[in-house]
């Protein structure tokens, strides 16, 4: 049970990683 917690914290983890380049990545082309 615990392992599937612990990988399931680790996906949420990833997108939210992902997203979060997704937006800075954003913010840089709208600069330009």
């Amino acid at each position: 049970y615990m392992e599937w917690y612990g990988a399931f914290g680790l996906l949420v983890t990833l997108i939210w990683l992902y997203l979060e380049i997704l937006r800075l990545l954003a913010k840089l082309q709208s600069r330009r």
